[in-house]
């Protein structure tokens, strides 16, 4: 990545509630299995009605009181692949709900394929966050698949980086 300051800027959204559709898994980065749970959710995400859009949520939940700083590859998490919609009337059997809390969130664009994604994180975690006078908040981190997501390996894909994040002090 040549210059990824300049990339990488983040927006601040401040964002309600969101209602998702999906499918969970808990998982730890050791024993990734992020591609079963994209495969079995994607065989059967069309049952899903009432979507909001036709985005596509990967969402990490991380235990409370996570700090990144502790995080190792065998910190348990819950991963989910999920779509948001209206509300709950209809939940596809085998699928789980899941309300996205509100909030502020930094939102960083990642360009490039899911290889190339660690150096995207270690900027956001490692150099933004702390110069930016920010602190994380306990509540989900996603990655909101949109309409220039190409898939994993394609080098002009894009995804944005949803991080929770609240003032510091």
């Amino acid at each position: 990545m040549t210059n990824p300051s300049k990339k990488l800027t983040p927006k601040l959204v401040e964002v309600e509630p969101r209602k998702l559709i999906g499918k969970c898994i808990t998982t730890t980065l050791s024993f990734d299995n992020t591609a079963a749970l994209w495969k079995d959710f994607m065989s059967s995400h069309k049952e899903i009605v009432n979507r909001v859009d036709s985005g596509f949520y990967s969402m990490q939940v991380y235990p409370i009181g996570f700090k990144v700083e502790e995080f190792t590859r065998e910190t348990e998490f819950e991963r989910w692949a999920a779509v948001e919609v209206e509300n709950f009337n209809i939940v596809p059997e085998g699928m789980q709900t899941k309300v996205l809390a509100g909030g502020l969130y930094a939102v960083f664009t990642h360009v490039g394929p899911v290889k190339q994604f660690v150096e995207t994180s270690n900027y956001i975690y490692g150099t933004w966050l702390p110069q930016s006078g920010y602190q994380l908040d306990d509540r989900a981190h996603f990655e909101r698949l949109g309409e220039k997501y190409y898939g994993p390996e394609h080098p002009e894909s894009e995804e944005e980086i949803w991080v929770p994040v609240e003032r510091k002090g």
